[in-house]
């Protein structure tokens, strides 16, 4: 679809919104933001075995789009922007941006029964839909800093942390900022079960996490640890690979001389125990000079697979993170290169995983990150950015085909995927004409602009208004060739009334549901 038609479908889909919510599902399922109209709700049948979670870190749909652009000439073509993936809004607020707005409002703080969720995230005011599917109703909504509770005298602009945000997706209830799976106010019995931990107890099921960002940082701990603080990296480390012992844990913080060059991220002694064999359990892997880390990462997987082993992978650069690949300046021809070979791309990383964890017959949960699009957008690295989003749909499409091999039991009668962002990063807009029509082509990059006190606004066109995180919604994709989108429809509007939004926890619980899963999430305390 030509971007100028999609930009007029656009504004008739927000006109649409804003008068009769019956007449947007019609107009939704003929364009290119639609729901899949021939998808049916799968038969209530037996839950599915194997969950598949995909999260760009920090990528709105804004983000989705201008990678889009230039790998396509087109807004919506990504892997998950096609007919087979069933798609809706997700809010993201957690305990603190709630709080910020009930102090505003005079309102009670959160309270995990008695909250309004308006509070947390007020449609009426930033949209229906994710921009540019549906424009705030009030401009200023995501970018203006309210006061801090309890005594107001620090403000910031309200919006999740992805401790909390990842927290949200892991276990189906709200935290504070800076929490691992942690219940909010941090008392000492507050550790909350993840939904891996649970599908591990209750089905039997496999466990793995894996990001191109410190396997010990937010998102991926969220799942397999629990801590009142995110930055506990050591004891977050030592919690993940000591007691929970996922059977796939693949990230960044690798500490030789290509990476951090120092053990910010894993202690020395873990790590030794892990590269000298001492941990019997994993098989080990790690970046190394000049050898290729997808084709590594792989050896040792079908090595693992064979000995009935578990997989741990470290990699990483100079700040932590995997080098995302670079797309260059080439209108007409789009073209990524990778900066290192040392690093596997996030596709390798996903090969991998899955060659490990599809060995269980029980069935398995893995979430994959792609955390370098949230470094990127508070950089207002936009390059950056484009490099790491192509990278999760290389990613996303690897996971399809790996279910799609024939010979096991894992196909899509018995296996979920789902594609979301757990917040917000930059405000990034792209610049479009009086019509509508985006000005930047497929293969071309924005020229930068030197930036003046702040990195706002550096691209002729692009900007980006932020350094931090929002509070837009993001979108949630789900594939819908098997199983998994009944499983969210029955959530949409539930907090939002004339809606089609769900809320992160909502999502969560989708999962779970879709999983069988019993007595899950646990409750707050």
């Amino acid at each position: 679809m030509a971007a100028k038609n999609f930009h007029k479908k656009t504004s008739a889909i927000i006109i649409i919104f804003l008068a009769v919510s019956s007449i947007l599902f019609s107009c939704l399922n003929c364009s290119c933001s639609s729901r899949p109209a021939r998808l049916q709700p799968a038969a209530q049948s037996a839950p599915v075995k194997h969950i598949i979670l995909f999260i760009g870190d920090g990528m709105q749909l804004e983000s989705e789009i201008a990678a889009s652009i230039y790998l396509y000439g087109q807004p919506m073509n990504l892997t998950w922007h096609s007919s087979d993936f069933y798609r809706l809004p997700c809010t993201t607020w957690d305990v603190n941006t709630y709080n910020q707005f009930a102090y505003k409002h005079g309102h009670p703080y959160y309270h995990p029964v008695s909250f309004d969720p308006k509070l947390g995230y007020n449609p009426e005011e930033g949209g229906r839909w994710p921009f540019p599917l549906d424009a705030p109703v009030q401009k200023n909504y995501f970018l203006t800093a309210l006061p801090l509770p309890p005594d107001g005298r620090k403000s910031a602009i309200p919006a999740t942390d992805s401790a909390a945000a990842a927290t949200a997706l892991a276990t189906g209830l709200k935290t504070d900022g800076g929490n691992l799976s942690w219940a909010p106010g941090d008392p000492p019995d507050g550790s909350l079960k993840t939904i891996a931990e649970i599908m591990r107890e209750q089905k039997g099921a496999s466990i793995g996490v894996a990001s191109t960002v410190p396997f010990s940082h937010a998102t991926p701990a969220a799942f397999v640890s629990h801590n009142i603080s995110r930055s506990d990296y050591h004891r977050i480390a030592e919690e993940i690979i000591k007691e929970t012992r996922p059977e796939v844990v693949t990230g960044g913080g690798y500490p030789g001389e290509s990476g951090t060059n120092k053990f910010t991220y894993i202690t020395e002694s873990l790590y030794n125990e892990l590269k000298n064999g001492l941990s019997v359990d994993y098989l080990f892997v790690e970046r190394q000079k000049g050898k290729d880390g997808g084709r590594a990462l792989l050896e040792v997987a079908l090595k693992a697979r064979e000995s009935r082993k578990k997989l741990f992978g470290l990699f990483g650069g100079p700040d932590g993170s995997f080098e995302p690949p670079l797309p260059e300046n080439n209108p007409g021809d789009p073209a990524i290169k990778r900066q290192t070979i040392e690093n596997p791309l996030l596709k390798d990383v996903v090969e991998a995983a899955l060659t490990v964890l599809s060995a269980n017959p029980s069935g398995f949960f893995v979430m994959f990150e792609q955390g370098d699009i949230d470094w990127a957008n508070h950089d207002h690295d936009y390059p950056h950015m484009i490099g790491a989003v192509w990278d999760l749909n290389e990613a996303v499409k690897a996971a399809i085909e790996f279910v799609n091999r024939p010979g096991d039991d894992l196909d899509w009668s018995n296996t979920m995927l789902v594609v979301t962002a757990d917040h917000a990063t930059g405000h990034l807009r792209l610049k479009r004409d009086e019509s509508g029509k985006l000005l930047l082509r497929k293969g071309e990059l924005p020229q930068r602009r030197p930036a003046k006190g702040s990195l706002a606004g550096q691209y002729d066109l692009v900007t980006y208004s932020t350094t931090g995180h929002t509070n837009e919604p993001v979108m949630v994709y789900v594939f819908g060739k098997g199983r998994g989108a009944e499983f969210v429809k029955k959530f949409q509007g539930t907090w939002y009334p004339g809606t089609e939004i769900i809320d992160n926890t909502q999502l969560a619980r989708a999962l779970g549901e879709a999983a069988g899963l019993r007595n899950w999430p646990t409750p707050e305390k």
